[in-house]
C-alpha cells in the first residue's frame, strides 16, 4: 500500500470519505459537519462530495440528533454521528446508554445497530470545566458499546473503518491535541481490528501501559529513560472496551512492573480497571506495586495557574519510574509553555 505522511485529521477525514464512496448507507450527520473549519478539519468537503442528503448538519439538540442516529442504524444505514465535545453527549446519554447500547439486547440479536459517535476530548486554551472533560471511563461502562480511542493518524484511519462496518455501537474518541499530529498513512481503505493493542516500543525494565494522546507521553519519557540505561515497553491500547487484557498480561509478566496513565480521573478509571485485572490474573508477576498517573478528582481548571499543576506530564511518569525502580532522581526536564496546550504546533479550540 502506497504511504504518505498526513495528519490525522485528515486521515479521519479520509476514512469517512473512503467509507461513504463504497457504502451508499454511511452518512454524517452532527452540528457543524459542514462548517468552514469541519470539525478540526475532520469533515471538510464531506457535503459537497455527497450532497446534503448524507451529510446532515444538525440542529442544537444532541439528544434529538442522536435518536435520530439510533433511529437511521435500526432502519438499516451506517450513521456517523459527530458530538464537537464529549460534554455535548451527556445530553443524550439517554439515546446511548438505553438505545444504542442495549438494542441488539433486547431483541435478541435481531436487530444491530451499526452507529459510530465521534466525540472530541482533551483539554487546552481555556475551555474549562464543561469542555475540557475525558469520559470515556463512562462509556465503557456501558454493556452494549465499544469504546476507542486512537493515537496516531495510522491508527485513526484504520479504527475509524473497522468502526463504521461493526454492527454494534462504537463510541469513537478523538483527543484535541491529536489532530495536527501527523505519521504515514496508507491512501487505500484497511481495517485495524478493534479491541487489538500496539505495543509500540519493546522493553524488559517496565510496563507503561496508555491511550490516546498520553501515549506520546509515554514515548516522551521513555526517550529519556533510554539515555539513563532504562528499558520501557510502552502498550498503546488503541481500544478500551474491548480490552486486550492478553497484551496487558504478557507485558507485565515479562518486565514485573506497571504504570499505567490515563487522560480521565483518578476514582472509577480505566488505569483503575488495569490494575484490578492484572492483580487479578497476573499477580504473581508483579515485583512491585503498581502506580496510575491520572487527572486528579476534581473538574478541569480553565486559569493557567491552575493548568500548571492539573495535567500529568511525561515528567510525572519519569519521577515514578525512578521511584519505582529504587534509583536516584536524576535532574528532569522543566515543562515549556502553557500546560493546558501541548507545544507550538496545536490549533485550537476549534
Amino acid at each position: 500500500m502506497e504511504e504518505r505522511i498526513i495528519t490525522f485529521a485528515q486521515a479521519v477525514n479520509e476514512a469517512l470519505e473512503q467509507s461513504m464512496a463504497a457504502d451508499d448507507s454511511v452518512i454524517l450527520l452532527g452540528e457543524g459537519v459542514p462548517d468552514p473549519k469541519g470539525i478540526f478539519g475532520t469533515t471538510l468537503n464531506l457535503q459537497q462530495k455527497f450532497g446534503k442528503d448524507r451529510v446532515i448538519d444538525m440542529p442544537l439538540s444532541e439528544n434529538a440528533m442522536t435518536g435520530a442516529g439510533v433511529g437511521a442504524a435500526i432502519t438499516g444505514l451506517r450513521p456517523v454521528l459527530v458530538h464537537q465535545r464529549v460534554d455535548f453527549s451527556l445530553l443524550s446519554f439517554d439515546q446511548i446508554v438505553n438505545n444504542a447500547a442495549k438494542w441488539f439486547y433486547m431483541f435478541g440479536g435481531q436487530k444491530s445497530v451499526p452507529l459510530v459517535i465521534r466525540m472530541i476530548i482533551g483539554q487546552g486554551w481555556g475551555q474549562g470545566a464543561q469542555h475540557s472533560q475525558n469520559l470515556h471511563a463512562l462509556f465503557a461502562h456501558i454493556p452494549g458499546l465499544k469504546v476507542v480511542m486512537p493515537t496516531t493518524a495510522y491508527d485513526a484511519k484504520g479504527l475509524l473503518i473497522s468502526s463504521i462496518r461493526d454492527n454494534n455501537p462504537v463510541i469513537f474518541l478523538e483527543h484535541r491535541w491529536l489532530h495536527h499530529t501527523s505519521s504515514n498513512v496508507p491512501k487505500e481503505a484497511y481495517e485495524i481490528p478493534l479491541g487489538k493493542a500496539k505495543i509500540v516500543l519493546e522493553g524488559k525494565d517496565i510496563t507503561i501501559i496508555s491511550n490516546s494522546y498520553m501515549t506520546l507521553e509515554a514515548l516522551r519519557a521513555a526517550d529519556f529513560l533510554q539515555q539513563h540505561g532504562i528499558s520501557a515497553e510502552i502498550i498503546d491500547l488503541r481500544t478500551i472496551k474491548p480490552l486486550d487484557e492478553q497484551a496487558i498480561l504478557n507485558s507485565v509478566s515479562k518486565t514485573g512492573k506497571l504504570i499505567v496513565l490515563d487522560s480521565g480521573h483518578y476514582s472509577g478509571g480505566i488505569a483503575g480497571e488495569i490494575i484490578s485485572r492484572v492483580s487479578e490474573k497476573s499477580f504473581s508477576s508483579l515485583k512491585t506495586a503498581p502506580v496510575r498517573i491520572t487527572l486528579p478528582d476534581f473538574p478541569v481548571p480553565t486559569s493557567h495557574g491552575l493548568s500548571k499543576y492539573y495535567y500529568p506530564r511525561y515528567q510525572d511518569i519519569l519521577k515514578e519510574v525512578f521511584k519505582m525502580l529504587g534509583k536516584e532522581e536524576p535532574i528532569l526536564p522543566e515543562p515549556s509553555g502553557l500546560l493546558d496546550v501541548p507545544d507550538s504546533s496545536f490549533k485550537g479550540p476549534f
